[in-house]
């Protein structure tokens, strides 16, 4: 009821602004469990797509949305379950996927459909990024459900990060074939077939997207990028000191050649 309720609150506004476009909406079943494999451009992504489909999409979401106190916290928390968001702590990285795992499975298990971005978090730069082989191939092997490749298109031109107000413009939305992985049910163990599994899914979704694609955890580059900005931060911040030391040393000297000077002219006046 409730997400019903924020789809037609939320979804058609949305819809009605920024008139997504979609292609391949009848790959998605009338009925019966299916998991959309995404890729992750924008905070967005789990609003445009749910906001198209006629089905109930559940993805996860971190567990402070639904735990932050006063009545900012209570409405954050219900716009989220609202728009079909599950909590998940991620205090502790493995603790967090056992619990994403576990979301997943439930979803599926009542027939629904589950949302899921393998690349574990939103791309830094645009580029598409390997896939997590734990959460979406385990749900997947576990279940037996088929995976759906979708490809967000240009959601993170809409708000790129410091711009307060959104962009109005369409984003697109691909939906690909449906995947079957029933072959490697009950291997849900094996890290090799988790490793082919994802690697295939993220390969349609390269396909739909036509990302540039990086065989690297976004996560890692995440990292990379943060120590590349604090090196230059430092770099900068020692220049200015090795600047302002030098204009010192400068003035030291003007001032010393200055006193010098008054000094020699000082000893001209009072000479015989």
């Amino acid at each position: 009821m409730l997400y019903g309720t924020m789809k037609v609150a939320i979804g058609g506004p949305l819809k009605l602004a920024f008139r997504p476009w979609v292609e391949g909406l009848e790959n998605i079943p009338a009925e019966g469990p299916a998991i959309l494999a995404s890729n992750h451009l924008s905070f967005s992504d789990s609003f445009f797509l749910p906001a198209v489909l006629h089905r109930k999409v559940t993805f996860i979401a971190k567990a402070e949305y639904f735990t932050t106190p006063g009545m900012k916290g209570r409405l954050t928390a219900a716009f989220f379950k609202g728009a079909g968001q599950l909590p998940v702590d991620r205090s502790g990285a493995r603790g967090a996927g056992e619990a994403a795992i576990k979301s997943g499975i439930e979803v599926l298990e009542r027939g629904e459909l589950f949302g899921i971005y393998p690349e574990g978090t939103r791309s830094p730069d645009g580029r598409l990024y390997r896939g997590k082989p734990g959460g979406l191939a385990r749900v997947a092997l576990a279940t037996g459900a088929p995976v759906i490749p979708v490809a967000m298109i240009d959601t993170e031109k809409i708000q790129p990060p410091g711009q307060v107000r959104p962009k109005l413009m369409r984003p697109g939305i691909r939906i690909g074939e449906p995947l079957d992985f029933t072959r490697y049910q009950g291997m849900e163990h094996d890290r090799f077939v988790l490793r082919a599994v994802t690697d295939e899914v993220m390969y349609d979704i390269m396909k739909l997207s036509g990302q540039e694609y990086v065989d690297m955890y976004a996560t890692a580059m995440k990292r990379q990028l943060a120590e590349a900005a604090k090196a230059e931060k430092e770099a900068e911040k020692a220049a200015k000191a090795a600047l302002a030391r030098a204009e010192k040393e400068q003035a030291e000297k003007l001032r010393a050649a200055m006193e010098q000077a008054d000094q020699e002219q000082t000893e001209r006046r009072s000479g015989p």
